[in-house]
């Protein structure tokens, strides 16, 4: 059994991170699947396959509810644990959770059954067959529920339509300009209806925030030219983004980008200093 899991380890953390969000609570979750399996009778695991991405995705699903039930601020929303990889394309390979923010923010709106049915379906190929049960469904409604998923998902651009070679271009080029206080220049990189939403960690100092349009976003940039020298270019999800640490080598913030016809159309900074924490900054070879 114990091979048999780790040989499904990648994909069980790949299905719970699309579930959750949450890289920890990715880790969670698929510690708490081995709990399981290590008590299971072995008269069940004749598809054992089958029986790990059952069992972790109910244990996703209740992880989901449990977390919907205790939302009842919207201020307490906050954005996704990004993936992080270093840009250079000899690691590339390795970055099997990569999945754009844009696409986690989306699905994080999603009811956590709609969110199951289409993860599960559409990102992992589960027949709805096998998702019926976990989510307590007919086939059909299993269906109907990913079907509505997926309409919400497809309604903003929640995957880059731009060369990653080009994202690279443009975040050099932000990284440039922002060190040289040169905001007109990144007003050429933006899209002039840029959104840009951070993350500041707990309430009540921190929480959400969002603001819209590239005079806006150019301002926000303007507050961090202390921190540009400290910034470097990294694979934040499927998109290139900006790791940026303090003077003390300290993670200081984490910018995620999608891109539209070559430029910024959404920004994401994750300043959560405890999250940052957990993401293993110190590790990447940027």
């Amino acid at each position: 059994m114990t091979d048999a899991f780790e040989a499904s380890r990648g994909r069980l953390r790949a299905i719970a991170y699309r579930m959750l969000g949450s890289l920890s609570d990715a880790d969670d979750a698929v510690q708490e699947t081995w709990l399981r399996l290590s008590r299971a009778d072995a008269a069940d695991l004749a598809n054992i396959d089958g029986w790990l991405t059952t069992v972790i995705s109910r244990i996703c699903l209740d992880m989901l509810r449990s977390r919907s039930a205790r939302r009842e601020e919207p201020l307490e929303e906050h954005l996704p644990d990004p993936v992080i990889s270093s840009l250079d394309p000899a690691y590339e390979a390795e970055l099997t959770d990569a999945v754009g923010m844009a696409l986690l923010v989306v699905l994080d709106t999603l009811s956590p059954t709609e969110r199951l049915a289409f993860v599960l379906h559409d990102m992992f190929a589960v027949p709805f067959d096998e998702i019926a049960p976990i989510v307590g469904r007919s086939p059909n409604a299993a269906a109907q529920l990913a079907s509505r998923a997926r309409r919400r998902v497809r309604e903003p651009a929640t995957a880059p339509d731009t060369s990653l070679a080009r994202q690279r271009e443009v975040v050099g080029a932000w990284i440039a300009a922002a060190r040289g206080g040169e905001f007109d220049a990144l007003l050429t990189l933006l899209d002039p209806d840029v959104v840009v939403r951070i993350d500041l960690g707990a309430l009540p100092a921190g929480g959400l925030r969002e603001v819209h349009g590239a005079a806006q976003a150019v301002g926000l940039a303007a507050n961090f030219r202390d921190l540009a020298e400290f910034a470097r270019a990294a694979l934040v999800g499927d998109a290139a983004g900006i790791v940026v640490t303090g003077d003390d080598g300290q993670p200081a913030s984490v910018m995620a980008f999608t891109f539209a016809a070559g430029v910024i159309s959404e920004i994401y900074i994750l300043a959560d200093a405890p999250r940052l924490s957990r993401l293993g900054l110190d590790q990447l070879r940027l």
